[in-house]
């Protein structure tokens, strides 16, 4: 059920990390075009990952004994949000240090925590996440991908779809079916990790309207697995994975993704010197919800520090920020286009054309906004 969002406040021992990272972050993007900082999410740099690694800020939220920093979720907001803010790479250690490592720590076994959780705190393993399937999207439950017990583990034969950074992968998290059918929706499913690496994987990816080639499709056929690569008890990778998702929905990454495109017309801005009242009503209009957004984040930041899983809260961050980042560039293009006897700057430019094209898919990632309604309007006692 839905709980009411309280207010917070980042702690002072957490926000004053922000100048080690901002001076790390800025000085890996100090030569970067608008237009490549704007790609943050898919910005792939397995060296930037390995710096951020050794100076700390991957792991925050993870036991010292596994490497990881022994912090809280707002050490990991401080440090997502100075990122993002300028652009920075962060694609190589996104899903590891977001979802992977968390589940790994939750949910797996003391041998899969020595084994994986010490190298993504490095930044030294790429992690993606295996859920949508064609034919199923986000309805997580209809999944068809299948895992057969064997003498020795476990034989995977399906395919996975959307999978973001797939083609750069080590490992994936699949969630894939153990036992039963389709019919029996969320009973049976269980999570594996899948060295991507192993006979019988390939990976084909998927390029979008920018030219990139983020997400992919990954087919199984008849790929082996050991049996310690089953995360947690076969059939309970529904409960796993409706956990995970509370990391993914609920940090800055959802109300950032177009912050850099934002911070470019406002600059574009005070160079035109304009002051009509329609710009600064909807500069004050995006600058006002970006607060709140920013401040709804924090209060499901708040209850992942008490070791709550924000669900619906999550949802409803999710569903609102995409909403916010889909909507930025639309106005931006339209406030640009009344103003044709002002130039635009290039890298501005390139820019707008880059979020226009790649803002639909930010309704997809980390679930459809028809799939995140559902999670509300349940929570909300709605259905």
């Amino acid at each position: 059920m839905f709980d009411t969002l309280t207010l917070a406040a980042l702690p002072a021992e957490d926000d004053a990390l922000r100048p080690a990272v901002r001076e790390l972050a800025e000085s890996a993007t100090a030569d970067m075009p608008t237009d490549v900082r704007a790609r943050s999410w898919m910005g792939f740099d397995r060296a930037f990952s390995r710096r951020l690694g050794a100076a700390g800020f991957l792991g925050l939220t993870l036991p010292p004994q596994y490497g990881g920093g022994g912090r809280g979720a707002f050490a990991r907001f401080v440090v997502v949000e100075e990122l993002l803010a300028v652009g920075a790479p962060v694609a190589a250690h996104w899903i590891a240090d977001r979802q992977s490592a968390p589940l790994i720590l939750n949910f797996g076994n003391e041998a899969q925590r020595r084994a994986y959780i010490p190298p993504i705190c490095r930044g030294e393993l790429v992690f993606c996440i295996g859920m949508s399937e064609p034919g199923a999207g986000s309805d997580l439950a209809s999944v068809r991908t299948r895992a057969e017990a064997t003498a020795t583990g476990w034989r995977v034969n399906g395919q996975k779809i959307w999978t973001s950074n797939a083609v750069h992968g080590d490992y994936m998290i699949a969630l894939v079916r153990t036992s039963g059918t389709v019919d029996d929706r969320h009973a049976g499913l269980s999570q594996l990790i899948i060295d991507l690496k192993a006979p019988g994987v390939s990976v084909r990816p998927i390029s979008d309207l920018t030219g990139d080639a983020h997400f992919a499709e990954v087919f199984f056929d008849n790929v082996d697995l050991p049996h310690d690569a089953l995360i947690g008890e076969a059939g309970d990778g529904w409960k796993q994975v409706t956990a995970e998702l509370a990391f993914e929905r609920s940090g800055p990454e959802r109300i950032y993704s177009s912050v850099i495109l934002l911070d470019a017309w406002i600059t574009h801005l005070r160079t035109a010197v304009r002051d009509d009242v329609a710009t600064l009503d909807l500069v004050g209009e995006f600058t006002a919800r970006l607060a709140t957004l920013r401040a709804m984040s924090l209060a499901c930041t708040a209850r992942l520090a008490r070791g709550e899983s924000p669900v619906v809260e999550a949802s409803l961050v999710k569903d609102l920020g995409t909403g916010f980042e889909q909507e930025l560039p639309d106005a931006i293009g339209r406030d640009l286009a009344a103003h044709p006897d002002q130039p635009v700057d290039a890298e501005l430019y390139r820019a707008l054309l880059y979020v226009t094209h790649i803002a639909p898919s930010f309704s997809l990632r980390g679930g459809t906004r028809e799939i995140l309604r559902g999670i509300i309007a349940r929570g909300l006692g709605l259905r």
